[in-house]
């Protein structure tokens, strides 16, 4: 009788007795196990030994090596274990933890050396197999030192280990391991991880996804056997030849027998049998490969097993009439459903050495099949970007980056204008479009009807009420009954009778403005314009004030104005936000290029495909060509004068709202924010230049592809960070010191403007011969055989302008030389 495949799953088919239902007994029945004992009766579970009649040494030799399917999924689901480290640490998110300890004894047998036989990868391995393959489960026996430090892990043979079960209540007494000559070891159950997928009802027995598979990989054997039976049977079916031998002797039935001798050899040819007088008869009982539908059965066969295992073809070879994005999207099926959950088993069996918060697992981070929601994530993220609908700093959070939390990041960029809405007033000032007190629009948006009204720099908010809040040290969002309380408290001497207007009049005359600046001057010059009130309200005296305020003339005598540290850094966040944007897309796009084709071409980098391909070449990569500096200068002027334009416009409106009362922008304002734009570029290139070089000197004869993207690695993490401070810092003090020059220029000739410097040991000598100089408005500086129209010039010599931290002071005044 032939031998059947998988006893196991044939004797499922047989109908058995029925189960026995669970009873309360005082006592063990049959081959049972304890499961619960309360008030005196002990419940107890008998158990089918579901996993005795499974034979794995037949099932590996009948299932898993002679079934194509089953020994490619078994083998796509067991590498990833073998081949992928185990970490143990706590936090993070699923894919990499937060915190990760490196000096667990767990660590060095799993990722190393499980026993002196076995490194950790192949342990890992044949532990994953055994898990898909095995009914009862895998074993792994553990060894520890004195100190109870494991030392190694050692797998033992599934079909030669059996599990006691405790009638006491512990479940599993023992394990008894009969090892190759016979002997039987009685192994603690604190010795031995018994690791399986889990059976609904029998915890005693695990289950395995070759028992669900186990009639199609026999059809699909089977079909083949067929087909190689056929094969060696000359090719033609089987049938039964009826010969009339009565005029036949024995040695011509012989020959005739062998002219019919089936074997591949004779394939195709002609038989010529010759009868005798009562003719010669055949009957065909075969059955013709069509009939036998091998086709079909091979490839319901096929996916039924890959079914079963959860394995989709394209993971096990052939992904032929799929799209990239359908392979894509099975390979992430494949880890999301498949893969992950049978590595969290695995990683399961070993946490009970581990103390409470810390977890192992297999590290993951690597895979690029799971970084597929994320990128769809990000994908989704930028064209809500694109629409205006989430912010940039929204955009990086989803992309699992850090905000940069500035002015720019925080608003939303509506399309197709690309015009910001910022999320508070301090953005809306530091983005230029804060609304103008006068005519209640929005500047830049269409519709608004009103001119632009530039935020000047310092404090939000530049109406009377405001500065009068300044001025008496409140909260600008005071109200005027709040103005006139604060009032009646400074008083000392109320007198009753005393309407709101004479408090307010008697506050005007006792409360001094203790707090220098514009705001003060502004109140000083409206007290002194104001008339006397009458008996009116509050709310009237405020409102003339602000009347007042807002149609001061221009103010004359010693008023100054100077940009604050606010300025720069406000510019210099804004522009490193944008150039550590540009430069990390830029290390990626010079990444792609050095592997790209058509870079690569005519190179020694370039890999022949066959022996005709003529399109290898012994020179080396043009470094020049890769980086394309003429290219990203271009960029970085366009990404960099926005930016600039809008602090230029800021800086310029607040000057002149200073000196001449109007927050007008002059042209050259515009010109200093593209001149320090352009220097951007410029820096740029040169920066570039550094990397075209070494790439060219990366290149000796044993250089690789993956050496020179090594160096380009290198250089961006050795000079962004100190470039990017470097060149937000030149770019911020050009943009902010020219555009306020400009506006004092275009103030007229009565601004005068004094070199002020930071008075430290960092000043340069040629800066401090100027500290204190006074010129006109539009009027260069002199100094050491070069002219600089203010600190930071981009077009003076290097040595005048990098790392500049002067500024000047402009006031309106006659014209002197002054030393401060």
């Amino acid at each position: 009788m032939p031998r059947q495949f998988l006893p196991g799953l044939r004797r499922l088919l047989v109908p058995r007795a029925a189960a026995p239902l669970e009873g309360k007994s005082a006592g063990p029945i049959g081959n049972p196990y304890v499961s619960m004992t309360y008030a005196g009766t002990t419940t107890v579970w008998g158990t089918e030994n579901r996993a005795a009649g499974w034979d794995l040494d037949r099932v590996i030799q009948e299932g898993y090596e002679r079934s194509i399917w089953t020994f490619k999924s078994v083998e796509a689901i067991s590498k990833h274990p073998g081949a992928l480290t185990v970490e143990i640490g706590r936090g993070g998110d699923e894919r990499q933890f937060a915190e990760t300890l490196t000096d667990h004894p767990l660590l060095h047998v799993l990722n190393v050396q499980a026993n002196p036989l076995e490194r950790a990868t192949v342990f890992k391995k044949r532990l994953s197999a055994q898990v898909l393959l095995s009914k009862k489960g895998a074993f792994v026996e553990i060894t520890r030192s004195r100190g109870g430090t494991i030392t190694r892990l050692d797998l033992l043979p599934p079909n030669r280990v059996e599990p006691i079960p405790d009638p006491h209540g512990d479940y599993v007494s023992h394990f008894e391991f009969t090892t190759y000559d016979g002997r039987v070891r009685e192994l603690d159950p604190s010795r031995v991880i018994w690791l399986r997928d889990p059976h609904p009802t029998d915890p005693f027995c695990g289950v395995t996804p070759l028992e669900a598979a186990g009639l199609s990989v026999e059809l699909d054997v089977k079909a083949r056997m067929y087909n190689i039976t056929f094969i060696d049977n000359d090719a033609r079916p089987s049938g039964i030849v009826g010969i009339d031998v009565d005029g036949l002797d024995q040695r011509e039935i012989d020959r005739i027998q062998q002219r019919l001798a089936p074997g591949a050899q004779h394939a195709g040819e002609t038989v010529v049998v010759g009868s005798g007088p009562g003719g010669l008869n055949y009957v065909d009982t075969s059955t013709r490969p069509r009939d036998m539908n091998y086709e079909t059965l091979a490839q319901t066969a096929k996916d039924e097993i890959l079914s079963a295992f959860g394995v989709p073809e394209s993971i096990v070879g052939n992904a032929s009439e799929r799209t990239y994005a359908n392979a894509d999207r099975e390979e992430w099926n494949f880890w999301q459903h498949t893969e992950l959950p049978h590595l969290a088993l695995l990683a399961s069996a070993f946490d009970l050495d581990l103390d409470d918060g810390w977890s192992l697992r297999f590290n993951t981070s690597t895979v690029e099949a799971l970084e597929f929601p994320r990128r769809q994530r990000r994908e989704e993220a930028r064209q809500e970007w694109n629409a205006g609908l989430i912010t940039v700093d929204e955009y990086r959070e989803i992309a699992g980056r850090q905000p940069f939390n500035v002015p720019h990041t925080r608003a939303l960029w509506i399309s197709p204008q690309k015009a910001p809405v910022p999320a508070n007033e301090q953005d809306a000032a530091a983005l230029g479009v804060a609304q103008d007190p006068a005519a209640g629009g929005m500047p830049g948006v269409p519709g608004s009807g009103s001119p632009p009204a530039i935020a000047p720099s310092g404090p939000v908010g530049g109406s009377a009420a405001d500065a009068v809040a300044e001025a008496r040290g409140q909260a600008p969002e005071a109200t005027a009954a709040a103005d006139v309380a604060a009032a009646r408290d400074a008083t000392s001497h109320p007198e009753a009778g005393d309407t709101a207007t004479a408090t307010v009049d008697q506050a005007r005359s006792n409360v001094p403005l203790t707090l220098p600046g514009h705001a003060a001057d502004d109140v000083a010059a409206a007290r002194s314009v104001v008339e006397q009130p009458g008996n009116r309200d509050a709310a009237d005296d405020v409102d003339a004030a602000r009347s007042r305020t807002e149609r001061k003339e221009l103010p004359h005598g010693d008023d100054e104005f100077q940009v604050t540290d606010s300025d720069f850094d406000t510019a210099a966040t804004a522009i490193t936000a944008a150039l550590a944007a540009l430069l990390a897309r830029q290390e990626g796009v010079i990444t792609a290029r050095l592997h790209a084709p058509k870079t690569r071409k005519h190179t020694r980098y370039w890999q022949p495909d066959g022996d005709t391909d003529q399109r290898h070449g012994d020179g080396p990569i043009d470094g020049a060509r890769v980086v394309g500096a003429a290219r990203w200068a271009e960029e970085t002027t366009s990404t960099l004068a926005p930016i600039l334009q809008q602090t230029a416009a800021t800086v310029a409106a607040a000057l002149s709202k200073s000196v001449t009362g109007a927050a007008t922008v002059s042209p050259g304002a515009a010109a200093a924010a593209l001149a320090a734009s352009t220097m951007a570029g410029s820096a740029v290139t040169a920066l570039l230049s550094d990397l075209a070089n070494a790439l060219d000197t990366a290149q000796h004869e044993p250089a690789t592809l993956d050496d020179l993207t090594a160096t380009v690695t290198a250089f961006y993490r050795a000079r962004t960070a100190k470039f990017i401070a470097l060149l937000a810092e030149s770019c911020a003090v050009a943009t902010v010191n020219g555009a306020a020059d400009a506006a004092a220029e275009s103030a007229g000739p009565s601004v005068l403007r004094t070199w002020s410097t930071r008075r430290d040991t960092r000043v340069r000598p040629a800066h401090q011969e100027l500290n204190g100089t006074t010129l006109p408005a539009g009027t260069p500086y002199t100094v050491r055989g070069s002219t600089l129209r203010y600190p930071g010039d981009p077009f003076a010599p290097a040595d005048l302008t990098v790392n500049c931290r002067c500024r000047l002071r402009y006031r309106t005044g006659p014209t002197t030389k002054e030393s401060t």
